[in-house]
């Protein structure tokens, strides 16, 4: 009799039996039953049948040198950490709308126009309605097979006969394994239709991309399982009102993670941006207070961005703290810091923090950006719109260093600025014309560049 268990198709928890919440997540009424893959052997069958001696090496031997296609397409090719890696799996996510397919279609044109064959698999839109989009997109001459189907056992006996060498699966919660007893998109569904073409993707030496559904928070739909099969994971983001979209490496076993690749929506598709600091910074006009440019780093790209702000009287008892492409705990934290190290209150003022571009940053060194921001809001001064500030800011004030100095500041001095603003703890040499400010504490960075500021 095969065993039955209880799942959580919101967040892929088990549970003993059947409950109108998950306690796991909290989610009411998506606990569903679900049959096993099969009962397993017993503990005899385990213990007395042999198997196969698996093959030992030791980390000293040396294997062939990891061949990459490149698909010509030079932000995807970036992402996937140079190329395309045979036998890989990918898994690539983003909300509904945001551009996947279009991306993926592109990139199966470029890769089939290069010498790779390559098979678009849609189990949500028929083979006339993908044409369709190519012909849009000026790719009807792309030699790209195309399928509209969901039954994961003809995709597979499909891939078996073809052997692609670039297949796309759009998407992943769309196939139907029928030796599961579910609906399609459920966890266990999810879960065997990720595991087979994985396998097959490895013992066949075909790269599959695996498109995936995400959840209202953003997260890929179904079990956090299907991250740890794949060899990468891309999330596609970008904000509805901007033209702007960033395909972000969170997972790569053959590049490095949190490398972004920038696109920029079209109507003939996605165009990549080769240079997307310029792009970022190209509607900045005069200085305006509360508009600073932040010398980051994603990945392994060093990349400039404007920083917003805006203080205004607030005529609500709680005054509002709205930020877009940045941690809202952060900012709480950076304005808890400038009224106790500095003495600089924002009691009683609204405050909004943005990103421009639809960007999204997390990495600390953005700290002292956002705060000097906020300051120039808040006392209506505009900054200097020849420099980039940079700097992590501690619970104590103090500026502590940051990696990658070197390269901020040579995309800075790239892109016309003549100034930055850093920790004092930095190892950066100055060059001819570009005036590096050092600072030890962020009570310093306020009196030298505002003054005395009432509180």
């Amino acid at each position: 009799m095969a065993k039955v268990s209880f799942t959580c198709s919101a967040c892929g928890a088990t549970h003993k039996k059947w409950a109108g919440k998950c306690e796991s997540c909290g989610a009411w009424n998506t606990i569903i039953e679900e049959s096993a893959l099969s009962a397993g052997p017993g503990k005899k069958t385990l213990g007395a049948a042999r198997g196969h001696r698996i093959t030992l090496s030791d980390l000293s031997a040396k294997d062939a040198p990891l061949r990459r296609d490149l698909s010509g397409i030079s932000e995807f090719d970036r992402v996937l950490g140079g190329g395309l890696v045979p036998a890989s799996a990918i898994l690539v996510g983003g909300d509904p709308g945001i551009g996947k397919s279009t991306l993926l279609l592109q990139a199966a044109a470029a890769f089939a126009r290069r010498g790779l064959k390559s098979l678009y698999v849609s189990g949500e839109e028929a083979a006339s309605q993908i044409r369709m989009r190519a012909n849009r997109l000026g790719l009807r001459d792309a030699p790209v097979l195309l399928a509209a189907e969901t039954n994961l056992r003809d995709i597979m006996t499909t891939l078996d006969a073809e052997r692609p060498q670039f297949a796309i699966i759009d998407s992943i919660q769309t196939m139907w394994a029928d030796h599961v007893d579910s609906a399609p998109g459920s966890v266990s569904q999810v879960r065997a239709a990720a595991h087979e073409l994985t396998s097959f993707a490895k013992r066949r030496g075909i790269s599959v991309v695996l498109v995936g559904h995400v959840t209202k928070e953003g997260q890929i739909a179904g079990p956090r399982v299907v991250e740890h099969m794949v060899d990468t994971v891309l999330y596609f983001e970008g904000e509805r009102g901007h033209q702007f979209r960033i395909l972000r490496a969170v997972k790569n076993r053959f590049g490095p993670a949190d490398e972004i690749g920038v696109f920029e929506m079209t109507g003939g598709g996605l165009d990549q941006v080769t240079n997307p600091s310029a792009l970022f910074l190209s509607e900045r006009e005069k200085p305006t207070p509360g508009s600073v440019v932040f010398a980051g780093i994603e990945g392994t790209r060093p990349l400039l961005v404007e920083i917003q702000a805006l203080v205004a009287p607030s005529p609500l008892a709680t005054p509002r703290r709205t930020v877009v492409g940045w941690d809202g705990g952060r900012l709480a934290m950076i304005l808890a810091v400038l009224e106790a190290r500095c003495g600089v209150s924002f009691a009683g003022l609204d405050v909004y923090l943005n990103i421009a571009g639809g960007m999204r940053i997390s990495e600390p060194a953005a700290d002292l950006a956002v705060a000097a921001a906020l300051l120039s809001a808040r006392q209506d001064k505009p900054l200097a719109a020849d420099c980039v500030i940079f700097g992590e800011i501690s619970l104590s004030g103090a500026l502590r260093p940051i990696a990658q100095a070197n390269a901020r500041l040579k995309e800075a001095k790239k892109l016309g600025f003549c100034a930055a603003i850093s920790p004092a703890s930095i190892k950066s040499v100055p060059s001819d014309g570009f005036a590096i400010n050092k600072l030890s504490d962020l009570g310093e960075f306020v009196v030298n560049t505002f003054g005395d500021i009432e509180a």
